[in-house]
């Protein structure tokens, strides 16, 4: 999946949440430790990190390093999107109860490498979720 892709789908989550109620704005262009920001339908601060998944996981991974950045954020709601196959879980991380982190053999950036480290992730499950839409095919 290409940037530009991943781009257009982290708008089309933004205008789908803001018919919702939301009062969002994308801000993924460029570096940025979070691609939304704005408000929540109770009109508070927030943040999100969205993620595509072309596969299907069991457990939707969080870098350790990006949970932290998002973490040292004060006064917002960090939130973190992820789409899949299935579905899309929604985990408002300021009151998620992380799991131990563990090493994975990831990809060095996000940006389609082929150099692989071993990063501290944290693996979360689907009913940590606090809101999911199953894609029923």
């Amino acid at each position: 999946m290409g940037l530009k892709k991943i781009n257009d789908l982290e708008k089309a989550v933004v205008f789908l949440l803001n018919l919702d109620g939301w009062d969002l704005e994308w801000c993924g262009e460029g570096y940025s430790r979070y691609d939304a920001k704005g408000k929540t339908t109770k009109g508070i601060d927030c943040v999100i990190e969205m993620k595509f998944r072309n596969k299907y996981y069991e457990e939707k991974m969080l870098e350790k390093d990006k949970y932290d950045a998002l973490m040292s954020l004060d006064d917002v709601v960090k939130i973190y999107f992820v789409n899949d196959p299935k579905g899309n879980f929604m985990y408002w991380l300021n009151t998620l109860e992380m799991p131990k982190p563990v090493k994975k053999f990831c990809p060095d950036t996000t940006m389609w490498t082929k150099k692989r480290i071993n990063k501290d992730v944290y693996l979360l499950k689907e009913n940590q979720a606090v809101r999911i839409n199953i894609n029923l095919q």
